[in-house]
């Protein structure tokens, strides 16, 4: 086995853990960028809202991934899944 195998494995549990914290706490953590991009908005005058506005949507699609809730039909590991036959 070699080093990186022995590191994916030793991060599985870890990976799994922010997984299911990620999926229950979802709502909270998307509630919680939705008000920080408000106040910056706020705060810049609406000069930056397309780019904030964007920010917030990679944000909370990366927050899916992590959760695993993306209907691509992979794990988000980054792997695609075998083409139908």
């Amino acid at each position: 086995m070699g080093l990186l195998d022995s590191f994916k494995a030793k991060l599985a549990p870890a990976k799994d853990k922010v997984s299911d914290l990620a999926q229950h706490h979802a709502p909270k953590i998307d509630h919680g960028l939705e008000k920080a991009a408000k106040l910056v908005d706020e705060k810049t005058k609406g000069k930056y809202h397309d780019k904030i506005h964007s920010g917030t949507g990679k944000a909370k699609e990366a927050l899916d991934r992590i959760a695993h809730k993306d209907s691509g039909g992979h794990k988000g590991d980054g792997t695609t899944p075998p083409p139908a036959a």
